[in-house]
């Protein structure tokens, strides 16, 4: 497959995604805005579900997790679920609740750890916060979005000459001390949180007092990019795994009038476990299942018998081969960027997929005319997971774990290939249509 101009386009597309998202809250919005455009209705889950036979919906939870699906012509206890499971979180830096402290005369602002990021990738790079903010009412408190374009922030390097080993030893930070980020000069009678929370406060148009709290993380301001000598790569933050959101939710909104009934599932905190009311590991998926087949007339057996027929694609980003550390990847288990999807195996069950399920997906692929490749961790190496383990037991269901190649997983700046995102969207697209 060539990179055309339609592949080159949805690449554009991911990457302005990801540009609009520099939070989970911002994921799920940008993510709302684009199935209300294709005719989705939104639910509440503290309303009553009246579903209608080929209609589409849209339900949220924690305004970091949303689940989409459409309603098929076949009978559900038959073809069951066709489900794509991604998340919307991404490694980083987050405020913390109490952000702001004055220091030698600046405003510095505190920060936690959150999931595995290579932090040493946060150093010298124009960063900016976003997330959302709680800010009272009359009648209680109203949430609100809040993105900042242009650069807030900074954590600048040590000089060389005060760290002469830093090219030998790498560079190492220190989580409570090291990583505070500079915000500016102190004013002179403000304390310094005030003085960060006006700030938010006028981008809000709100009053300082008005603010009751904050989820805030830190993002990096500079915006997706090709690259390569024929621009066949893409860089940017957060492409693990908001590629994967953007290439189910892509699918889900192509496959119109599908005979089976879709799923595709963005789930928050996949960083840090998933162990939470909007992760993966919470009620959200098997509660939306539950109520689909209740208005839907089905009872608790027929339910069963659904899950029963129903196949999970956990999609996460996958390793790809790096020529410059060879000894960091098991043999026959080199992944390349732009030659297709990754079936991912794990002895351990770190990863989901077993041979029947793998199989299925290769059929998907061969399907979507799209090659595949296998990855399968060193076996001297601790192995990541994903959401599939979590959902394939939960729900009991046939799961598989997927992703696109890519290069400086959980760096500030990652890179991947143009043709892997197509080739997702295509063979995801083959799912939700079969």
């Amino acid at each position: 497959m060539k990179i055309t101009p339609q592949t080159r386009a949805l690449a554009q597309d991911l990457l302005n995604f990801i540009d609009a998202s520099p939070s989970p809250w911002h994921v799920v919005e940008t993510a709302k805005q684009h199935l209300l455009a294709q005719g989705f209705s939104s639910l509440s889950e503290a309303d009553p579900w009246q579903l209608k036979a080929g209609a589409k919906y849209f339900v949220t939870r924690n305004d970091a997790s949303i689940i989409a699906f459409t309603l098929g012509s076949e009978d559900l206890v038959e073809s069951g679920f066709r489900i794509v499971g991604a998340h919307t979180d991404s490694p980083g830096l987050r405020l913390k609740p109490q952000a702001a402290f004055g220091s030698d005369g600046l405003v510095r602002v505190g920060v936690e750890v959150y999931g595995g990021p290579i932090l040493a990738t946060f150093t010298d790079r124009d960063l900016s916060i976003a997330g959302r903010v709680m800010v009272r009412t009359a009648s209680g408190h109203e949430t609100k979005l809040v993105k900042f374009e242009d650069a807030l922030m900074r954590l600048p390097n040590l000089a060389i000459h005060m760290n002469r080993e830093v090219n030998d030893k790498g560079l190492k930070l220190d989580k409570q001390k090291e990583l505070p980020l500079i915000f500016g000069e102190s004013a002179s009678g403000f304390e310094a949180d005030q003085q960060f929370l006006a700030h938010i406060a006028k981008a809000l148009k709100v009053e300082v007092h008005h603010i009751l709290s904050f989820e805030l993380n830190v993002f990096d301001t500079q915006k997706g990019a090709f690259w390569g000598a024929e621009q066949a790569y893409i860089a940017n933050s957060q492409l693990d795994n908001l590629a994967s959101c953007h290439a189910a939710l892509t699918a889900m909104l192509a496959s119109h009038n599908s005979a089976t009934t879709n799923i595709c599932a963005l789930f928050d905190h996949e960083e840090v476990g998933s162990e939470s009311a909007s992760g993966a590991s919470g009620s959200f998926l098997n509660d939306t299942i539950s109520r689909i087949a209740n208005a839907t007339g089905l009872n608790a057996e027929d339910n069963q018998r659904a899950l029963a027929q129903s196949f999970f694609v956990s999609a996460d980003m996958a390793h790809a081969y790096h020529p410059n550390h060879p000894g960091a990847y098991e043999p026959c288990h080199h992944v390349m960027v732009n030659h297709g999807p990754v079936i991912k195996t794990n002895a351990n069950q770190r990863y989901s997929t077993n041979a029947d399920t793998a199989a299925r997906f290769m059929t998907l692929c061969e399907k979507a005319n799209v090659p595949f490749q296998q990855y399968a961790h060193r076996t001297d190496l601790g192995c990541g997971s994903t959401i599939g383990p979590i959902v394939a037991a939960q729900l009991g269901i046939a799961s598989v774990d997927v992703g696109a190649p890519m290069w400086a997983m959980h760096s500030v700046r990652e890179s991947a290939g143009v043709l892997d995102h197509s080739y997702m969207v295509a063979v995801l697209s083959a799912l939700y249509q079969n």
